[in-house]
Parts: structure tokens; C-alpha cells; sequence
């Protein structure tokens, strides 16, 4: 078994493709167990440990299964994306292993995120795990990664400074307000949705006191409550056409699989505004904001990867403590694998110790049948004790004896290290009790 990640992110597909593999909270479920039918019906194998982890940056199919189930997974994420595997394959990475872990523990660190050290992705990647372990899909493999992930990132988080100064897209966002208008004082400001991303943006604009703040969203009730700490207004979604024209700036970011915001409405709002700038910045993936309303000559249209440039601007002066995570990171990356080592030899040791309760069995089987003639009692554990004795060492003895002279000196320190544990070896391989051992197994 292994373990891989199949993914793409904002530095390998832009933002329009990534809006075809986005999922919901709700959709991971089903599609994880779409995911686990689609591999058991093509006979790669019964129910493999699957997560998704899915945003605005990125969306990765983390698995543990065999490695040939990596292409039958990139031909199914095209398939639920709509596009050609090939189209996909210049898009995506495939990192297995050490590398796999290696980039998991990056990603819940913030090392991976269009915001260096931002702290919403490990949120993300938590509730990805509870979705996949409702699923029924997570598994104990994928449960170590992802716990070890997080105790590295907050490892991360409490011994370097990498979340020191962050800039979010939020705060992008205001800046980029801040240069098209002279004071945001004077701006009526429209937040689209109320998810954590657009709590975010208020309270960065609500700081700098606009005069007018409204939540639209699809339920007035989770609407109402953001409202309420900025004092706003709440309005529905299907109001926003009639008032758009309303605001100098729009801020969007739902779960919508379709654009909220069609060109058609912005052109109506531009004509009513008698063509004053708006300012709109769409947070979504899918998009929010249809991408042609870019064209228009009176609109400032800003998406998540438009923002990368001056978010990392932020980012560069915290590149000293990188350093300082990736060898935190190297650390439980090397810890995972050599877990990963010991698995690999779980089913070994189970059937090692199947064959040692067998001759247990055995052996205890024939001590009671000698105690019930009447034998001895001190015979029969004797001739126990030799018995079992013998049944644990014969296969060690049959080896030294067929081996040749090479293996048997690999073998001879092999043994050493089994059996005398500490004690001084000999100094030679003991042919003689090999000989007489080798076929005294009763």
C-alpha cells in the first residue's frame, strides 16, 4: 500500500479550472464514496482510505492504496470535472510517500498558500477530515497523516514566526479599495454570502467605516447574525439585480456552482450609477462574478489569483522563518515514513505470531494428552519446553544449513541479532546444532 496526493492548486491550474473540481462540504461525502464505487467496480481494488481537501486555492485527492490507483483516479477527477485527463494531467501533481506527507504538513503549516502562513487552510483541511471520516472513507493511514499534519502545524504556528504580519485576501482587498477611492468613508460596500472568507472582509472594511455595509445571502437568518456585528442591513440574493447599483464596491464569495453576478446586471447598474466606478472583487471558486464583466471600462474586477502579487508582497518578509518550519516539517515527515515502514511489516508479524500460537497449540495439545496417561509432570514441560524451543528455531537452522558461504554470514548476524539480543556471538556458525536441529521439528 502507499499513500499519494493527486491535486491541483493556484501555482498549476488557473482559477476557471480550479472552479470545476471545487466541492462543497455537502458534495464530499457523496463523492468520496462515488470515488471508492468507481475504483471497487473497475477492479482496482476494494474501498481505498480517500479525503478530498478542497478550496478556493486548491482541491487534492489524498488516498492510500495501491499506486497503480493513481491513474484511474486522474481519469475519474476529469471525468467529475468535465474535462480530458490529458487537459488535467498538465495541471496537476502527483506526490507519493514521504513527499505526500511532506506536502500535507506544508499545506496545514500555510508554507503551500497563496498567503504565506495564512491560518484558514488548517480549518479547512480538519473539516475535510471529518468529511471523509463520516464518509466512512478516511481510514487509519490517512487519520495518522492528517493528525500528524496538524500537530506540525501547530508546532509550526508556536515556534516561528511565519503568521507574523500576514496580509489575507481581505486585507488585499481593502488596500486595493483604498487606491481607486479616495476615502472609504464614502463608499456603500456589498458583501455577497456570509462564510468565514466574507466575515474576514467585513471586519477588515468595517474597520475603516464605510458609510453604508449590506449582507446579501441566500438565507436572511445566517445573513442577519454577520449583519449584526457590523450593523448592517441584510437583503436577499434575489434582490441584489435591482439594487447593485447601489454600491461602489462588491465583495462576493459563496459555494454557488453558477456566477451570481451576469454581465447584464452590471451593465444595468453602470448605466443607473451614470457610469461610476465599482469595485469588485470576487473571492469564489466557481466564480461569483461572471469573468466578462472584467471588460467593462467602469468595473475593477479583482479574483482570488489577481490578488497573489501583493499578498505575497507580505509574505516575502517572513521568508526567514520558512527555514525555521521546513525543518520542523523534514522532522515529521521522517516520523510518518518510518511509521508507514512499520506498517508495511504488520501483516508479517500477525502471521508470525498466527504460527507461534499454532505451535502453542500443539505443543500444549500434547502435554495434556501425556499428563492425562499419566507421564510425568516434570517430563512432560521438559519435552514442552523443548518442543516449542525447537518448532521457534528449526526455520533459523534449516536457512544457516542450506545457505551458501555468503548468506550464511548475512544470515549467521541476522540470527545474532533475533535471538542473542546483547549476548557475545560465536565465533563461528554453529553448524553442529543446525545439523542435529534441522530435522527434529516434531
Amino acid at each position: 500500500m502507499s499513500v499519494f496526493a493527486l491535486g491541483l492548486n493556484h501555482t498549476t491550474a488557473p482559477v476557471d479550472l480550479r472552479g470545476r473540481f471545487a466541492f462543497s462540504l455537502e458534495q464530499l461525502t457523496p463523492t468520496l464514496q462515488a470515488f471508492r464505487g468507481r475504483v471497487a467496480a473497475a477492479g482496482n481494488g476494494a474501498g481505498p482510505e480517500a479525503a478530498i481537501i478542497s478550496t478556493c486555492n486548491r482541491t487534492e485527492l489524498y488516498c492510500s492504496a495501491d499506486p497503480a490507483l493513481v491513474r484511474p483516479a486522474l481519469d475519474w477527477l476529469a471525468e467529475v470535472g468535465g474535462v480530458a485527463s490529458t487537459t488535467l494531467s498538465h495541471h496537476t501533481y502527483v506526490l507519493e510517500q514521504g513527499e505526500a506527507a511532506r506536502h500535507a504538513f506544508r499545506v496545514a503549516s500555510g508554507l503551500d498558500s497563496m498567503v504565506l502562513g495564512e491560518p484558514q487552510i488548517l480549518g479547512q483541511m480538519k473539516q475535510a477530515v471529518r468529511e471523509a471520516d463520516s464518509a466512512g472513507t478516511l481510514g487509519s493511514t490517512l487519520h495518522q497523516l492528517f493528525q500528524r499534519s496538524f500537530s506540525v502545524a501547530k508546532e509550526v504556528r508556536s515556534s516561528t514566526e511565519i503568521g507574523s504580519h500576514s496580509i489575507s485576501m481581505a486585507a488585499a482587498s481593502v488596500r486595493l479599495a483604498e487606491q481607486l477611492f479616495e476615502d472609504l468613508r464614502d463608499i456603500n460596500v456589498l458583501f455577497v454570502g456570509a462564510g468565514e472568507m466574507i466575515e474576514l472582509a467585513a471586519t477588515h472594511f468595517a474597520a475603516r467605516a464605510p458609510r453604508q455595509i449590506v449582507i446579501a445571502n441566500r438565507t436572511l437568518d445566517r445573513g442577519e447574525k454577520l449583519a449584526s456585528r457590523f450593523g448592517a442591513e441584510v437583503m436577499r440574493l434575489a434582490d441584489l439585480p435591482g439594487r447593485l447599483h447601489e454600491f461602489d464596491a462588491v465583495i462576493s464569495c459563496t459555494a454557488s456552482s453558477l456566477p451570481l453576478i451576469g454581465l447584464g446586471a452590471v451593465e444595468r447598474a453602470l448605466k443607473a450609477r451614470r457610469h461610476r466606478p465599482m469595485f469588485m472583487v470576487d473571492l469564489a471558486v466557481p466564480r461569483d462574478i461572471e469573468p466578462e464583466v472584467a471588460r467593462l471600462d467602469d468595473v475593477y474586477l479583482y479574483t482570488v489569483d489577481d490578488l497573489s502579487a501583493l499578498v505575497q508582497s507580505a509574505g516575502e518578509k517572513r521568508q526567514s522563518a520558512v527555514a525555521q518550519a521546513e525543518v520542523i516539517i523534514e522532522t515529521g515527515v521522517q516520523s510518518f515514513v518510518h511509521w508507514l515502514g512499520q506498517r508495511s511489516s504488520v501483516p508479517l508479524i500477525q502471521a508470525v505470531q498466527a504460527q507461534a500460537d499454532n505451535w502453542r497449540e500443539i505443543e500444549i495439545a500434547r502435554a495434556r494428552r501425556q499428563l492425562a496417561r499419566g507421564e510425568d509432570i516434570e517430563a512432560v514441560l521438559e519435552a514442552l519446553s523443548r518442543g516449542l524451543t525447537q518448532k521457534l528455531l528449526h526455520g533459523a537452522y534449516a536457512e544457516l544449513h542450506a545457505a551458501d558461504p555468503v548468506r550464511r554470514e548475512q544470515l549467521a548476524g541476522t540470527v545474532s541479532r533475533l535471538f542473542l539480543r546483547g549476548a557475545v556471538p560465536p565465533a563461528s556458525t554453529p553448524n553442529s546444532a543446525a545439523d542435529d536441529d534441522v530435522g527434529s521439528e516434531r
